[in-house]
């Protein structure tokens, strides 16, 4: 048993995180926690630009990842006593896992999500990062003194890459399984604590210690799966995911902000080196954006943002897959530069059209980004062994399955600078945006042919 695991069960060093846990801490860990990575995601914000919404929602990385450390200790701690996973898992890969729950978001930087989004080139994802940030840090010497296993396994762990050893593959598809799939220890953490902070019920409706107490190994892929009596359980934490991103995430007032923040770094490409700003802190990097705007035309949707004054975008028209499917279809996962060109001829258009004078920087278009959100359909390991899927065995999840989960909960909307809302709304009828906007996009996809 590792020590981390031991200390679940008696008093030792402890460090609280809300809503109420006590998080059991080694020398070890305390040690990687107390190098400059770890601190450092003490002072990124977990959502970004969802606090300008939600004003609670001002939680750190830090304060996450240490939830998400403690679910990797609770999820060792129920296999502990697993014939299978004791004999085919050995003590080295299980402290890869705990440090990979320590280090999972070391490669963050201020606003990834959204800048990893936009697929600029410049920078790759933040999970890529992880390696650089172990080799160039304390960190790797701190896996080499206290850790049994080696920095590679971590990373193996965060960026599965398919080892060709039996014993290792197995190991390293359950583990890294457990990191990152429809049920897994980061979910686990930043739904219920996202909605805590958040101020919301929505993403802490669901039962995580019986989630927990039935997971199971899943025979046929050698990854993490459930027994019946955790699907009730799960079924209210696919629908919390679902609730979370309809009505957080992707809060229409939350995506104006993004819209405007990802709309500011295209239009500052010049005047921003993005890979100087990777081990910034919120803090360093907001000044350095309001910096580098300060006289372009980008510097009032900078100002709005991170001013003294808050000033989002509105929204006008929206678009999904029920309402508008036609509009969502065509710019859905849509790059993030084809959908500036689109709010550039809009504008354009809509000044022929409406007599109004609208410029390139006054239309923004937010769409579901090219990547896709992963899998929900977590696999059921029933009373007869036989093994199914959560969308076969519940209405619930089968329901959200059925179509793709993106489609469900991300619309396309359309947000304007607020002073020109409603100059717009008197010369336009609202059915009409979806008819401008089905000119301006089929316009650009044929002159692109």
């Amino acid at each position: 048993m590792l020590p981390e695991i031991d200390s679940l069960h008696r008093i030792g060093s402890l460090v609280r995180i809300p809503p109420a846990d006590d998080v059991p801490l080694s020398a070890r860990v305390r040690r990687v926690l107390d190098t400059a990575p770890l601190r450092r995601l003490g002072s990124i914000s977990q959502l970004g630009m969802v606090s300008l919404v939600y004003p609670g929602a001002n939680h750190s990385r830090l304060e996450h990842t240490l939830g998400v450390y403690h679910n990797a200790l609770r999820l060792l701690a129920r296999f502990s006593a697993d014939d299978e996973f004791t004999s085919r898992i050995d003590q080295p890969m299980a402290e890869a896992f705990v440090l990979a729950a320590l280090l999972h978001d070391v490669g963050h930087w201020p606003f990834c999500h959204p800048i990893e989004d936009m697929q600029l080139g410049e920078v790759g994802e933040h999970e890529t990062r992880i390696a650089d940030v172990i080799d160039t840090s304390e960190l790797g010497q701190c896996i080499e003194q206290d850790w049994r296993c080696n920095s590679q396994q971590v990373i193996d762990l965060l960026e599965p890459n398919g080892l060709a050893d039996e014993q290792a593959t197995f190991a390293m598809s359950f583990l890294a399984s457990c990191l990152s799939g429809p049920i897994d220890i980061d979910k686990l953490d930043y739904l219920q604590r996202d909605s805590l902070h958040a101020g919301v019920p929505y993403g802490s409706q669901f039962d995580v210690g019986r989630l927990i107490s039935s997971v199971r190994i899943n025979p046929q892929s050698a990854r993490l799966a459930i027994d019946e009596k955790g699907r009730t359980a799960a079924e209210l934490m696919v629908f919390a995911r679902y609730v979370m991103f309809s009505e957080v995430y992707w809060h229409h007032a939350v995506r104006s902000a993004t819209a405007m923040l990802q709309r500011s770094i295209f239009l500052l490409q010049n005047r921003v080196d993005l890979i100087s700003t990777l081990r910034m802190t919120d803090a360093e990097w907001i000044a350095m954006l309001r910096r580098s705007a300060e006289g372009s035309v980008a510097e009032p949707l900078v100002e709005g943002l991170f001013g003294p004054t808050r000033s989002l975008y509105k929204r006008i028209a929206e678009f999904n897959v029920i309402d508008g499917g036609l509009v969502h279809q065509r710019l859905a996962r849509k790059p993030y530069w084809w959908l500036v060109v689109c709010a550039e001829r809009l504008a354009q258009h809509l000044t022929q059209v409406t007599g109004l004078a609208i410029h390139a920087a006054d239309i923004l278009i937010d769409a579901p980004p090219v990547k896709l959100e992963v899998d929900i359909n977590m696999d059921v390991i029933g009373r007869d062994g036989a093994v199914r899927t959560l969308g076969d065995v519940s209405a619930v999840a089968s329901a959200l399955a059925e179509r793709q989960f993106d489609d469900q909960v991300k619309s396309v909307r359309v947000f304007v600078r607020p002073d020109l809302r409603a100059a717009l709304q008197s010369v336009m009828e609202s059915e009409q945006w979806n008819e401008q906007l089905l000119i301006v996009s089929e316009s650009l996809e044929q002159e692109l042919v």
